[in-house]
């Protein structure tokens, strides 16, 4: 189905140079020039064939060794009972100078919120976006949190972010087993509570 998906956005919007990957493990996906994202959406959701008419997820991951953010558009039919995933690479910037692509809120209106999550998580400007603000942090937040380099600030607005005092870090991830045994592959069942909590021989 990937390959079929794949030869019909290069036969409806040529520029987007779609190619089709099947990992060994894991999902496969298609990914396409990130300037086409919105010609190639047009083209998914109005084909016959595979009428994507769900956009369920923007998702961003940052490769900062590659200088490059990739997002990916978790797609579905409804329809058709078909599910896609959608990926473009773009230059990763910084901050002064994040990376742009075409906002899809045209195509698929649940697009709106999910677009501004990912600028505001990942740092990517949508274009033509009609409400481009953050969603999660405040309009002042310096930063993107899900980028690898991000730091959080100390204060904000004279208020101590993160205060020791208010932070349980020793509850975090089981630190006190991570401590016992100084072995983090060693701490198992680390999403249960201290009582169901047990380390590995």
């Amino acid at each position: 189905m990937l390959n079929q998906i794949t030869d019909y956005i290069n036969s409806k919007v040529p520029s987007a140079n779609a190619v089709a990957t099947t990992p060994e493990k894991g999902d496969g996906f298609v990914t396409v020039k990130a300037e086409s994202i919105l010609e190639v959406a047009n083209a998914l959701k109005n084909s016959s064939e595979f009428e994507m008419n769900v956009l369920q997820v923007i998702t961003g991951t940052d490769y900062p060794a590659a200088s490059e953010i990739e997002l990916t558009y978790v797609l579905a039919s409804f329809t058709k009972n078909l599910e896609l995933l959608l990926k473009v690479r773009l230059p990763r910037g910084d901050k002064n100078n994040l990376p742009k692509i075409n906002s899809v809120v045209s195509v698929w209106r649940a697009a709106n919120y999910q677009e501004r999550e990912a600028f505001d998580m990942i740092g990517v400007t949508f274009v033509g976006h009609p409400d481009h603000r953050r969603i999660l942090t405040p309009d002042d937040w310096d930063g993107h949190p899900l980028r690898k380099d991000y730091v959080v600030q100390e204060v904000y607005r004279g208020m101590v972010v993160n205060p020791a005092h208010k932070v349980n870090t020793e509850d975090h991830f089981f630190g006190k087993k991570l401590k016992e045994t100084m072995d983090p592959k060693k701490v198992v069942n680390s999403w249960k509570s201290d009582d169901d909590a047990s380390v590995e021989a």
